[in-house]
C-alpha cells in the first residue's frame, strides 16, 4: 500500500513542477492587465531613452484575437508591428513571435531587419519609475505610459 501513495505523491509532485515552467499567456489588454496586477497598465508607451528626438511609441492593440504591439517612430512612421500572445515569465513578459507575426515598416533600420529575420523575442519588463523597459536582439529602450483607456 506504501508504494502506489509514494508513485502517486511522485507523480503529483511532477505535474506541479511542470505547471510552474508554463508561462502564463494572454491575448486581451484585460487580461493583460490582470496578469500584471495592474487594472491601469497603459495600452500606449512613449520611449524616454531615445537619442535621436524621435520617440517610438508603443501601442498594445487587440486585434482578430490576438495582441498586437505596434511600434511607431515618431515623424517617420511604421517601425514594427508583431502579434501574438503576451507571456509571462519570472518578472518579465515577452512576446515571442515567428517571422510571419512580424511586419517590419520603413523606419525600422537595417540592423532591426537582421535581428527579427527569422522572428524572435521582444521582453518588457516594468521599472520601479513606472517605465517599461522593451528590447529585443540588437535594441532596447525605455518608455513611459502615455494612456490607460
Amino acid at each position: 500500500m506504501r508504494g502506489p501513495c509514494i508513485a502517486i505523491l511522485l507523480l503529483l509532485l511532477t505535474l506541479s513542477v511542470h505547471a510552474h515552467d508554463a508561462p502564463d499567456c494572454v491575448s486581451t489588454i484585460r487580461a493583460l492587465r490582470i496578469l500584471v496586477g495592474d487594472p491601469l497598465f497603459s495600452s500606449r508607451w512613449a520611449e524616454v531613452s531615445m537619442d535621436d528626438g524621435k520617440p517610438l511609441v508603443v501601442s498594445i492593440i487587440e486585434r482578430n484575437g490576438a495582441l498586437s504591439l505596434e511600434f511607431m517612430k515618431t515623424g517617420e512612421g511604421l517601425w514594427a508591428e508583431i502579434s501574438g500572445v503576451i507571456c509571462k515569465t519570472g518578472v518579465d513578459l515577452e512576446v515571442r513571435m515567428s517571422k510571419e507575426q512580424i511586419s517590419l515598416g520603413p523606419a525600422a533600420n537595417w540592423m532591426l531587419s537582421l535581428a527579427l529575420a527569422n522572428g524572435g523575442v521582444f521582453t518588457m519588463r516594468r521599472l520601479v519609475s513606472n517605465q517599461l523597459h522593451i528590447e529585443t536582439q540588437g535594441w532596447s529602450g525605455r518608455f513611459a505610459p502615455t494612456a490607460t483607456d
